[in-house]
């Protein structure tokens, strides 16, 4: 299974804000639609950073309230790692495990196409593993 079945399953949309917004945008746009990250981008093609609710969370313990005045390119990360609709479900698992990274901005000839979650990819896996299972059980029931 790779990054496209996700897509293809859950779609293409990705939460997406400017790097000039304020962080309160920021945090709003995160609480509105129950997601952990916004792709910061001016044209909702190029990926410029990513922010997240541990971005958020990390400010607010070095500088506190005083965050809310600032701009969202102030607080991004600024080295997103990416993935394309190729790489595969296991890839990214190991990937996301390794680097500790939640959200994964899909790439494709060098524009943003979507968004998976570490969400996704447990979900994908699952049903991967389940599919499987259901398979070797079939084998077995007509051997």
């Amino acid at each position: 299974m790779n990054v496209r079945s996700i897509l293809d399953h859950k779609g293409r949309a990705v939460a997406t804000i400017r790097p000039e917004a304020g962080i309160e945008e920021a945090v709003a746009l995160l609480r509105h639609r129950g997601i952990g990250a916004l792709v910061v981008t001016s044209d909702k093609t190029i990926v410029e950073g990513i922010i997240s609710e541990r971005d958020i969370v990390r400010a607010l313990g070095e500088w506190g309230s005083d965050i809310g005045g600032m701009r969202v390119a102030t607080l991004m990360s600024r080295d997103v790692v990416t993935c394309t609709e190729a790489d595969s479900v296991v890839d990214l698992a190991c990937l996301m495990t390794e680097r500790r990274i939640r959200h994964l901005p899909v790439i494709e000839r060098g524009a943003l196409v979507g968004i998976v979650s570490i969400g996704d990819v447990v979900k994908s896996r699952i049903a991967e593993v389940e599919s499987e299972v259901e398979a070797v059980k079939e084998m077995i029931a007509q051997a």
